[in-house]
């Protein structure tokens, strides 16, 4: 049985991320290629900022750490007592990247910490993204998108979301794929659970479902998969639930309930994404979903404006209230 060490190494008491503020944005300087800057009160040093990330587009490393200081106060709440897995690309997308789970030393003494105690009795000390400068020491360190656990650090066992990563398969088309997540959701809304939308910035749509805490992350993976397997096979004209490649039908589109197994992670709300247009995972409505939306439409230079406009749509995600209770579909939990 796999065992959990949950601690949160220099915790902040509140539980709630800091620096989370309506004070001005600071703005990192333009003939500098190093930076001290001050992120509430912490130094945080910023390097290579004249370094080129994406090629075509001339954007570089300092556009990144600019739009991340933009979205902060929209992005650190969801990201709050999370275990954070890095995804590095040191040299940008065109460049060679690696996974880095435990967080690396010497680090600065205020960068969070949490403890999970892995099957082979392991235990990996990830960061935790909690404020402004924690945000910004762990896009420095390369990681162009943020990739955190599903389940808050306090319980890695017990998720507060579950969540569908829609994927096109060889041969889907656009279409499809708005058809699929309009699938999702009528199946969702049926079953009376709530159910946000974004964009993955990559190739789909991610949807997540907030849950109430209780059954464990075994249990809401069941749950998941049932409802997906029962809908492709509703669908199967449409959707596929297939996880061997070689075996997944043309012409579908895949619901990965998979994404839910333990210590998986999803690109975060707001990630800009190693793409060749810089697009952002971003939160839409449904009704933008009926009427249409590209990943394109929505890229690191024009989601500020957005997100200025229309404020964190998946602001009610993080909410105590409006939770559905998986328990009611499989009995107690454990």
């Amino acid at each position: 049985m796999r065992r959990h060490a949950n601690r949160l190494k220099n915790r902040h008491r509140s539980g709630k991320p800091r620096n989370v503020s309506r004070a001005p944005a600071p703005l990192i300087g333009q003939n500098q290629d190093t930076v001290d800057l001050d992120a509430g009160g912490k130094k945080v040093r910023l390097t290579n900022l004249g370094k080129v990330f994406w090629p075509d587009l001339g954007i570089t490393k300092r556009d990144l750490l600019q739009y991340y200081i933009d979205l902060a106060p929209v992005l650190l709440p969801h990201l709050a007592d999370r275990a954070m897995v890095m995804k590095r690309y040191p040299n940008g997308i065109a460049g060679d990247f690696f996974f880095m789970k435990r967080a690396p030393s010497p680090r600065p003494e205020w960068i969070e910490t949490c403890a999970i105690e892995h099957a082979s009795g392991s235990v990996i000390d990830f960061p935790v993204v909690g404020d402004l400068a924690s945000l910004l020491w762990v896009v420095n360190l390369g990681c162009i998108d943020l990739n955190p656990w599903y389940a808050r650090c306090d319980d890695v066992d017990r998720p507060d979301y579950l969540h569908f990563d829609l994927d096109p398969v060889n041969g889907a088309t656009w279409p499809q794929m708005l058809e699929s997540a309009a699938v999702v959701h009528k199946a969702l809304t049926r079953l009376k659970l709530p159910a946000f939308i974004k964009t993955t910035g990559s190739r789909g749509f991610h949807i997540y479902v907030p849950i109430v805490r209780g059954p464990t992350q075994k249990q809401v993976w069941t749950f998941a998969k049932r409802f997906a397997t029962s809908l492709a096979a509703l669908r199967s004209d449409l959707l596929t639930t297939e996880y061997r490649i070689a075996k997944r039908p043309r012409r579908r589109v895949l619901v990965d309930y998979n994404q839910n197994a333990w210590g998986r992670t999803l690109a975060s709300i707001y990630s800009v994404r190693p793409q060749p247009k810089a697009t952002v995972s971003m939160p839409i409505t449904w009704k933008e979903l009926e009427h249409g939306v590209c990943i394109e439409d929505f890229r690191i230079d024009n989601v500020r404006q957005r997100v200025k406009k229309l404020g964190d749509l998946w602001a009610p995600l993080l909410a105590k209230k409006d939770r559905a209770k998986l328990e009611s579909f499989y009995g107690a939990a454990d």
